[in-house]
């Protein structure tokens, strides 16, 4: 070999087990999509396992990959599910929170089982899988959470307040757990994006059109208004800030919420 050639660089990751929530779509398979490219062994968790095997298909050929089916918002489902991926890959070394929901509605309008829908999905099952994943990294003494949060978390938005609660929880979450885990060799980080050109957004401006007979442009318009760039965030956007909180160079970055949003929140 010459002198001057340059071994392949080993992935980030490689061997490391993986679990996302979420996983089927959007932010979810753009994250991972990247931490497989980076080598991590994946499990892919979600509601609908068809969904989750679609993403699985696009991982990169030798991708280690396993597809579970879940409602976050269940404890015990919770509980099944880790030990099967436990049970297929071996300890979690990283768990991304991304598995969400949004609801719009006026305050006056938002009902009681809107207001629990949003926690239970949103910041109850963040805390579940969280507590369900944090014994394997304490054993260890390695291990990265990061949550998928939202500017919503760090500002307030008209019309979501039940969502916009919730993800100021799991701020307040992260950072809680942040200081518990801290000496103990994991770390714990909030992303949160702005808005992401995802089938939530599209859907939310197929609604706006619907409703108000405006274009699909000025639609979007509403969605870009408060991004700086004035654009859409990619999913990959997000993905590669995870990426980076779960590599070893993040190490000494936990307990931060990291706005990816254009400028929107500084």
């Amino acid at each position: 070999m010459p002198s001057d050639s340059i071994s392949p660089a080993t992935p980030a990751l490689r061997g490391r087990h993986a679990l996302i929530t979420g996983a089927g779509r959007g932010i979810g398979a753009a994250i991972a999509l990247r931490l497989a490219r980076d080598g991590a062994r994946l499990t892919l968790v979600g509601r609908h396992a068809d969904t989750l095997q679609r993403t699985a298909d696009r991982l990169p050929a030798g991708a280690e990959v396993q597809v579970l089916a879940c409602d976050i918002s269940q404890p015990d489902a919770v509980a099944a599910v880790f030990a099967q991926a436990r049970a297929g890959f071996g300890p979690l070394a990283m768990l991304v929170n991304n598995a969400g929901q949004a609801h719009s509605a006026a305050f006056g309008k938002t009902t009681l089982d809107d207001w629990h829908q949003m926690l239970a999905v949103n910041l109850t099952g963040t805390f579940v899988c969280s507590q369900a994943a944090l014994p394997d990294m304490l054993a260890a003494r390695a291990g990265r959470i990061v949550n998928i949060a939202s500017t919503a978390g760090l500002r307030g938005y008209a019309y979501v307040a039940a969502y916009t609660a919730a993800k100021h929880g799991v701020i307040g979450l992260t950072r809680a757990l942040a200081l518990e885990v801290a000496a103990r060799g994991v770390t714990v980080n909030a992303v949160c994006p702005g808005y992401t050109d995802t089938d939530i957004v599209r859907e939310g401006i197929e609604r706006i059109v619907g409703k108000t007979g405006r274009s699909a442009d000025d639609a979007r318009a509403e969605f870009v208004k408060s991004n700086p760039q004035g654009r859409l965030v990619s999913p990959d956007e997000v993905a590669d800030t995870v990426a980076w909180l779960c590599a070893d160079g993040a190490a000494a970055i936990t307990g931060q919420s990291i706005s990816v949003s254009g400028g929107e929140v500084m």
